[in-house]
C-alpha cells in the first residue's frame, strides 16, 4: 500500500458484482434510457489492439459494455469512452495520451496523492471523464482486472476509491446508492456519440 493511501477515502458496495452481464443489467436498471441505445447484436471489438498495446487485460464488465453500447454521455456530464469497432487504435492512442499528459502531470505536481499513472505497478488507467474535469480510473492493483477498484479524481482535488467495478460504480452513482462525495448529482438522460 502506498504511503498516501490513508489520505484517500473509500466506499465499498454491499455486494460486489463480478458477473459482467449482471453489472450491465444493474447499469441498465439505474439508467433506463440507456437500453434504447443498446446494439441489436454485440459489436466485434479487437480487444488485442488495446490489451496488447496497454500491456494488460481489461475488466470484463467494461468489455461487455463496449460490445453492447457505443460511446455515450450520461446527463451531459459523464462520458463513458469505449473503443469503436475497427478504430480500436484511436482509443488506445487516447488512453496513452492521457497517461503521458494529464495523469503524468498530476503525479509530477504531487496532485495525485501519490498514485502513479499506469504502467507503474498498481497505476491509474482512465476509463471515463466528466465535462467538468473529473476523471474515473481503474486502480490496476493485482493481476485480475475484474478485481480492480475504481478511483475518482475530482476536478476540485478530491480523490477517492470505490471498491467495485466500473459498471457497478456507474449504476450506484446513477441510482443514488453511492455517496457522490466530490461529484454532483447526475441526470439520467443518455446521449450517444456518433
Amino acid at each position: 500500500m502506498d504511503e498516501h493511501e490513508d489520505l484517500i477515502g473509500a466506499q465499498t458496495p454491499k455486494h460486489r458484482i463480478t458477473d459482467p452481464d449482471e453489472a450491465l443489467a444493474a447499469l441498465e436498471r439505474a439508467v433506463p434510457e440507456l437500453a434504447a441505445h443498446r446494439r441489436p447484436e454485440p459489436a466485434v471489438i479487437d480487444w488485442a489492439v488495446l490489451e496488447d498495446g496497454l500491456g494488460t487485460a481489461l475488466p470484463a464488465d467494461y468489455k461487455r459494455l463496449a460490445e453492447w453500447y457505443p460511446v455515450f454521455h450520461i446527463g451531459d456530464f459523464l462520458l463513458v469512452g469505449t473503443p469503436v469497432p475497427g478504430k480500436e487504435h484511436h482509443r488506445l492512442r487516447g488512453i496513452r495520451d492521457d497517461l503521458d499528459g494529464v495523469l503524468q502531470d498530476w503525479w509530477e505536481a504531487d496532485m495525485s496523492v501519490g498514485l502513479r499513472p499506469y504502467p507503474a505497478p498498481g497505476g491509474l488507467l482512465p476509463w471515463a471523464y466528466s465535462n467538468e474535469g473529473d476523471t474515473f480510473l481503474w486502480n490496476t492493483v493485482g493481476s485480475d482486472p475484474d478485481r480492480w477498484r475504481v478511483t475518482v479524481a475530482s476536478r476540485n482535488g478530491g480523490w477517492w476509491h470505490y471498491e467495485g467495478g466500473a459498471l457497478q460504480f456507474l449504476a450506484e452513482y446513477c441510482d443514488g446508492t453511492l455517496e457522490p462525495w466530490e461529484l454532483p448529482g447526475i441526470r439520467l438522460d443518455v446521449t450517444v456519440r456518433s
